[in-house]
């Protein structure tokens, strides 16, 4: 936990309410994004009990599998889900534009955006995707055709949620988390509707008091995956015995929707919560990329691409981890430099500094090493109070020019002396404005805004002994379609 996180939790113990640890919201929300609550039955890793969702606040779906040990039952409830969610995913897939670039293309102009509860949310989901997408519309054990398409994008979905910034599946809790702090533990944070309860209590309530209510089983049942031991032993099981003994699904179903309707009202009002803040500078491209991962798979599911294997390649998973790895470090730069609250964790750690300029050399000129011409490299003084643990020769950003490159020259007590590389147009002199000027107050950063470029691995064909050799193709077979709900 940083000094900043403790201390807002701190000051949400005192105050009572949760209070904010960011001043812009860091994800993609879509305007008409889909909610999807979804519940299993206890004990069973992917056996759906049911689920609701939608787009719109005042039209809920509620879908109900009687008796989920039933395997005709489940992918029945699957083709059901699938009714709802393709034509939603499949819109954005048929709306595309063309990007003009040195070899034009078509990307969607939107992507669809899928709101679970909790991260388990998300492991649910893709445990679904993986239960489904090797399901077949003939052969052994058949199903409806829409189901093993759905497996296939719920997969992409949760593929994408591991990485940093994306915004295709998102988490409520995790989104909230990143943007207050309350006081009470971060698994404690886990619990949705508490959570909210600090942010925006109701009226005449605390933070505290209204999470103190959202912990009642009885009035504010979990929010999914999982439901409550009281609710199994008292609710359902007696439920699921009177549709075994009756046909009837009515008690299942009125049980399922008892658990499902008040995280559907705290779903949306954490939605409302998340818009009412600006978006980050930074949101927009990470969306495009978002929209650029979403065509490609629906290029590559339109062309019959086979699902995707239970377990990744060697290079395979070597290179989406290193994917993983640059998306972090970028998307941590880029919350830094959108907001200044979060920058804040980064001054204190010594990693940047805030202050003004006292001093600028802007007419200097070098040659730089290996080159005969001389070119402007002008010097920048800043006056800082900040603890500052950088050393000559680290490159900094600033979030007022978060493409130009500055690096340290000398680090003196209470100021830091930087040389500007770059961003200063192609003049004799630097363009008006691309300098700090005197007076003005900055911001510099050790952070790398951009997650670089990819390491060069292997490809598939070439992979080393050490770690198995080129692997086989990947062939369905009758096995695939038969595997167990895991």
């Amino acid at each position: 936990m940083s000094v900043l996180a403790a201390y807002a939790r701190a000051r949400a113990v005192r105050e009572g309410r949760a209070q904010p640890i960011a001043t812009v919201r860091h994800l993609h929300l879509s305007p008409r994004p889909m909610v999807f609550i979804p519940l299993r039955l206890a004990g069973e890793a992917a056996a759906p009990l049911g689920a609701m969702l939608g787009t719109d606040p005042a039209e809920p779906r509620l879908l109900v599998v009687p008796q989920p040990r039933d395997r005709d039952q489940r992918f029945a409830f699957v083709a059901e889900l699938a009714a709802i969610m393709l034509p939603y995913i499949e819109g954005y897939a048929r709306d595309v534009e063309t990007v003009e670039a040195k070899t034009p293309y078509e990307r969607s102009r939107d992507a669809p955006q899928l709101l679970v509860p909790n991260p388990r949310g998300i492991a649910f989901t893709r445990l679904l995707g993986r239960s489904c997408r090797f399901r077949r519309a003939d052969g052994p054990y058949p199903v409806h055709p829409s189901v093993p398409v759905l497996g296939q994008w719920l997969t992409f979905l949760a593929d994408r949620a591991d990485f940093p910034g994306s915004s295709l599946l998102v988490a409520m809790t995790e989104a909230l988390a990143a943007h207050w702090a309350t006081g009470q533990s971060r698994v404690e944070d886990g619990n949705l509707a508490a959570l909210v309860g600090w942010i925006a209590p109701p009226d005449g309530m605390t933070g505290p008091e209204a999470a103190a209510a959202a912990e009642d089983m009885v009035w504010s049942p979990p929010a999914g995956p999982d439901t409550a031991p009281e609710f199994d032993a008292e609710v359902l099981a007696p439920a699921i015995r009177t549709y075994e003994a009756t046909g009837s699904a009515a008690a299942v179903r009125d049980a399922v929707h008892s658990q499902l309707e008040p995280t559907w009202q705290v779903m949306w009002r954490a939605v409302e919560l998340l818009r009412g803040l600006p978006e980050a500078r930074s949101v927009p491209a990470r969306w495009e990329r978002d929209r650029a991962e979403f065509t490609r798979e629906a290029i590559r599911i339109a062309e019959g691409g086979l699902p995707r294997g239970r377990h990744d390649s060697a290079v395979g998973a070597a290179v989406r981890l290193s994917a993983m790895e640059r998306a972090q470090q970028a998307f941590e730069a880029q919350r830094a430099l959108d907001d200044p609250m979060v920058m804040v964790e980064h001054r204190l750690e010594g990693r940047a500094f805030a202050g003004e300029v006292v001093a600028v050399e802007l007419d200097r000129k070098i040659v730089p090493p290996g080159r005969t011409r001389a070119v402007n490299r002008p010097l920048v003084t800043v006056a800082t109070a900040d603890p500052v643990r950088l050393a000559p020769g680290d490159v900094l950003v600033s979030p007022a020019r978060p493409r130009q490159h500055c690096e340290v020259v000398e680090v003196r007590h209470g100021a830091v002396v930087l040389q500007v590389n770059d961003g200063m147009g192609r003049g004799a002199r630097p363009a008006p404005g691309s300098v700090p000027e005197v007076g003005e107050a900055v911001c510099y950063a050790d952070l790398a805004p951009g997650d670089g470029p990819a390491f060069p691995f292997p490809s598939r064909e070439e992979t080393p002994w050490t770690h198995g050799g080129p692997p086989a193709e990947y062939v369905p077979t009758d096995e695939d379609a038969m595997e167990d709900w895991s």
